[in-house]
């Protein structure tokens, strides 16, 4: 008998309740530490035909709950599915990363879909079909996006940046054309979640994984706004919803995010002092994270030591185990079961 989401550990700390033993899953969980992901990822031509073949996607969103029994299962694809939706040409290279056509005006947005095809996307909901009926009862399915800006960013420049600085020029140099943009990934951001909702996510994670290249006069205009106008609308159009907000180098900004309201979680990352959990706005906020990744790679009592810490903190805290970035692809598999075994000692 499917277990009430109400009951799962993750939806009642989305819901402001601590639980304990903390819930954990962690971001990219599905990847290429894991051998069978590799196994499957080498049966497909190229990172994009794995997200948008459904069995597959399906398969290695899988494989971490299987191999560890993390309390969620995240979709797997990639926040740039929404600008090759638009109609933007988007590619994956070998070991460099992702490559787009550059949009650097208002000419070259207007060649872009003004709303998005949801159609073109039918992959991605067929993926949750099949995983909210193949996970586990006990485990949340959650479902993404991209922050807005950090889509854009990627929009802009033609590929990932270090400091975001083309994105960051236009901005100054052409407010209407940036605003414009943003304004078009909101839309199709928000259309994009609610139907991940609709086809099965319990909740949802918004990446800003740029966040921290924005100067505080552009972030509340860029990053704050937009991710607020997609979680007010997902949350009038489906009330049930929960978002998580991921604020990559979020810093002072984090507790400006909770003060705003609208977000049911506020993951960190590794560079933020997991004690902010406790203080001024962030205390009455569920929160998600923070170990280093690299803490995780070197295993042994490193890791440890920094599971104890989050521990000791989320202590009476409605908060969600997390990295504080994404795992990364050296990662020893036994070190991901110390932390587990860690994570949930009573």
């Amino acid at each position: 008998m499917p277990v009430n989401t109400s009951q799962k550990k993750i939806m009642q700390v989305l819901n402001g309740q601590p639980v304990w033993p903390l819930p954990i899953w962690v971001m990219r969980q599905a990847g290429r530490y894991l051998p069978e992901y590799r196994q499957v990822r080498s049966s497909v031509s190229g990172f994009l035909e794995l997200c948008y073949t459904p069995k597959l996607a399906a398969e290695v969103t899988l494989q971490p709950i299987r191999r560890f029994g993390f309390d969620a299962a995240i979709l797997f694809s990639d926040i740039l599915v929404i600008p090759d939706a638009l109609g933007l040409k988007v590619s994956f290279v070998e070991n460099e990363g992702p490559k787009l056509d550059q949009v650097l005006s208002l000419k070259d947005l207007s060649k872009l879909e003004d709303e998005l095809p949801l159609n073109r996307l039918d992959p991605v909901f067929e993926t949750l079909d099949i995983l909210k009926t193949a996970l586990p009862s006990e485990t949340t399915l959650l479902g993404f996006c991209g922050a807005p800006w950090t889509v854009a960013s990627y929009m802009i420049a033609g590929k990932g940046t270090p400091d975001q600085a083309p994105a960051r020029i236009l901005a100054y140099q052409d407010p209407e054309f940036m605003d414009a943009l943003i304004d078009r990934l909101v839309r199709a951001s928000t259309a994009y979640l609610i139907r991940q909702i609709d086809a099965g996510a319990e909740a949802v994670q918004i990446f800003e994984s740029f966040g921290s290249a924005l100067p505080p006069a552009l972030f509340d205009r860029l990053s704050l706004k937009p991710i607020e106008r997609i979680v007010k609308k997902l949350k009038e159009e489906r009330p049930a919803a929960k978002a998580i907000v991921f604020v990559r180098g979020g810093g002072n900004n984090l507790e400006k995010i909770a003060a705003a309201g609208f977000a049911d979680a506020i993951a960190l990352d590794w560079g933020t002092n997991i004690a902010v959990i406790n203080q001024g706005s962030l205390s009455s906020v569920p929160t998600q994270g923070n170990l280093d990744p690299l803490a995780l790679v070197a295993g042994g009592s490193y890791l440890d030591d920094g599971v104890d810490v989050i521990r000791k903190a989320a202590r009476q805290k409605a908060h969600i185990f997390n990295l504080g970035h994404g795992i990364v692809p050296q990662t020893p598999i036994e070190h991901v079961e110390q932390l587990i075994k860690k994570v949930r000692e009573a």
